[in-house]
């Protein structure tokens, strides 16, 4: 099972530069811009780590490097922006999006996912997610919880690559953040 994390900003993303600074700048809106509600329980397919190996294993045996795309979804809440999480157990969180099907391009994947995940209802036509760059990639030399930024050289067939939620402020330093007020 493979994740490849394309990072998108839920946000406005320009390309001119100021003041002689050449970062792209991301707009973003308050977070009562935004409706947010309810929706079913994604049922957690694991109950154990070990559970969730032994899936990981016999998915990479059938299907190979899997790839997955996560959404980096910013707001903002008095005046400092906020990252919007998913949260899937009582202290589990992670960012919206999830595996691609087989030959899916990675926009229309994290597009998918997202009206999934995030949409009052999953075949809502009126979302229109704008999807930015590729914020970074991570790789799983093995089924462990260790992430490299990298792949490392002695690994010959990753398992998997995915994202580190605390390395996304790292990520973001390369963009100007204009706070918008509607």
């Amino acid at each position: 099972m493979g994740d490849d994390t394309g990072a998108a900003a839920a946000a406005t993303v320009n390309d001119h530069s100021s003041s002689g600074d050449h970062r792209k700048e991301v707009d973003i809106y308050p977070l009562s811009c935004y409706y947010f509600g309810s929706k079913e329980t994604i049922v957690f397919k694991d109950e154990t780590l070990s559970d969730r190996i032994k899936r990981m294993k016999s998915n990479y045996a059938a299907h190979g490097l899997r790839t997955s795309v996560e959404a980096v979804i910013l707001v903002e809440l008095f005046k400092h922006p906020h990252l919007l999480l998913l949260q899937v157990r009582n202290s589990i969180f992670k960012l919206p999006g999830g595996r691609l099907r087989p030959g899916e391009s990675d926009i229309d994947g994290l597009r998918r996912k997202l009206s999934r995940k995030l949409s009052a209802s999953e075949d809502d036509s009126e979302t229109e997610w704008e999807v930015g760059e590729c914020l970074g990639m991570w790789w799983r030399h093995d089924f462990e919880t260790l992430l490299y930024p990298y792949l490392p050289p002695n690994v010959k067939k990753p398992k998997t690559y995915g994202p580190i939620i605390s390395g996304v402020p790292q990520l973001l330093s390369k963009f100007s953040i204009n706070i918008i007020d509607p």
